[in-house]
């Protein structure tokens, strides 16, 4: 039995970058998107431009949520009950990079910042999810986390984005085995310098393991979009467990 009418998804960091790009191509696939993040405003901007590209007829709406709050996350995904009845897809992409400077220095509280998104706010949501997806009629969904290169190897200087990136390989594998009773699909996808916020400065130059500073090449964001909707397209019986998308240039196969 599917659903009928439009499938509903979930962008958590929706804002910007990576989580901007999953929207505005769920949009174009006809997903109704509930965007969520932190910031009102910059929500509401991916709106705008999702009704621009696809029409005012295209189903979008911003949530202001911080996924390091249990409660926030509790109060979205009621709303997304209330509102729709249910959730197909869950895109787990919220996450931080690493406080400045080297670890010797960091606080506890810096610490626990990247923690408190990149892993507690993954798990709160993707617990709520499998409650909503394992109770709906029909039952099931998809959840898509995402993971870095940073879940397999390491740059300089990234202790507390390394660690929490490879907990979400955890994380990934795990829930994918809890997902079977209730026909939930769990996988993730590990993007290597894509566009973003985040990932720009790599063009004018980013430290290397051997110390040097090496520009290095970036791949268009919205590519990591299309992706996304691929593995969200799927049916439930089939799951892109893990998907490696990366700048082709980039130093990560091999040594360098």
């Amino acid at each position: 039995m599917k659903h009928a009418g439009p499938k509903i998804a979930l962008v958590t960091g929706a804002g910007s970058g990576i989580g901007k790009a999953a929207a505005i191509a769920l949009a174009g696939g006809r997903y109704t998107v509930i965007l969520a993040g932190r910031r009102l405003d910059r929500l509401q901007n991916v709106q705008a431009e999702i009704q621009t590209r696809f029409g005012s007829d295209s189903q979008s709406y911003p949530v202001a949520a911080d996924v390091s709050n249990p409660d926030d996350v509790a109060q979205l995904f009621d709303l997304i009950g209330q509102q729709y009845g249910r959730l197909d897809l869950l895109f787990n992409n919220a996450g931080r990079g690493n406080p400045p400077g080297s670890f010797l220095e960091w606080s506890a509280q810096q610490w626990n910042e990247v923690v408190g998104t990149n892993l507690n706010g993954m798990f709160f949501c993707l617990q709520h999810a499998f409650r909503l997806m394992s109770r709906q009629s029909p039952r099931g969904g998809r959840i898509i986390n995402n993971g870095s290169l940073s879940a397999y190897s390491p740059r300089p200087n990234s202790v507390a984005y390394t660690a929490t990136k490879h907990a979400v390989t955890g994380l990934t594998k795990a829930a994918c085995l809890e997902g079977r009773q209730h026909d939930i699909a769990v996988g993730q996808i590990d993007i290597g310098n894509a566009m973003s916020e985040l990932a720009e400065p790599m063009a004018n130059g980013t430290l290397q393991a051997n110390g040097e500073i090496t520009p290095e090449p970036l791949i268009d964001v919205e590519l990591v979009g299309r992706a996304v909707l691929q593995m969200a397209n799927l049916p439930l019986e089939a799951n892109v467990l893990f998907q490696t998308l990366m700048a082709t240039k980039m130093p990560f196969v091999g040594r360098g």
